[in-house]
């Protein structure tokens, strides 16, 4: 039912910078599998591997990245696992925001079903790339992926993580405590995207 439910939300999505699934398959043993869109390319996480982004890059990578968050924003859908790993960019240097596997349908305010546990109390996401409220388990909204965005945007252009630590509890313990390392970032970065990404 969770899969169907996923699978239903990510079909209701149709934007240029977003993964399109196809088909959702059922067999007879009750199985289920998504047919999505092929995507070529290398993932961002795949790119930073080579180093920092040039700014202009960066920020047009940015852009199309955050088109694709307000486009699921208007469904109604938050992702909850915005990562570089999860963006793929083609030759054309167009991408595709990819797994929404773990996305949640936004819910009215108060309603726990957006949070990030699971019944079994397993946080959902990466957590180098999870908001504050989402690494408490608290309920989150459609800020967890802007603050993931963040994150996406402070790596392509310092060329590191904007919060790491040796375990995951560690890294947690930054995100809820530390800020990011602001002297990594290029110089030369006009003031009001420092701005932005210090918001």
């Amino acid at each position: 039912a969770r899969f169907r439910r996923e699978a239903e939300i990510l079909a209701s999505l149709s934007h240029p910078h977003i993964g399109v699934i196809h088909d959702i398959v059922e067999q007879d043993d009750g199985s289920c599998y998504l047919v999505l869109e092929y995507v070529p390319g290398v993932t961002l996480s795949e790119r930073l591997r080579e180093g920092r982004l040039p700014p202009k890059e960066a920020l047009r990578i940015g852009a199309q990245i955050a088109g694709a968050l307000a486009a699921a924003c208007d469904r109604g859908v938050i992702h909850r696992d915005l990562k570089p790993g999860n963006v793929i960019l083609d030759g054309d240097g167009n991408i595709k925001v990819l797994d929404f596997g773990i996305a949640k349908a936004a819910r009215t305010a108060g309603d726990r079903s957006g949070t990030a546990l699971t019944q079994h109390g397993h946080l959902l996401g990466t957590p180098a790339y999870m908001s504050p409220e989402q690494a408490r388990g608290l309920p989150i909204d459609h800020r967890t992926d802007v603050w993931a965005f963040g994150c996406v945007l402070y790596e392509m252009l310092a060329g590191k993580i904007a919060f790491e630590g040796g375990t995951v509890s560690d890294t947690i313990a930054h995100v809820l405590e530390r800020d990011p390392d602001w002297t990594a970032l290029p110089p030369d970065l006009p003031h009001n995207v420092a701005v932005l990404l210090r918001r």
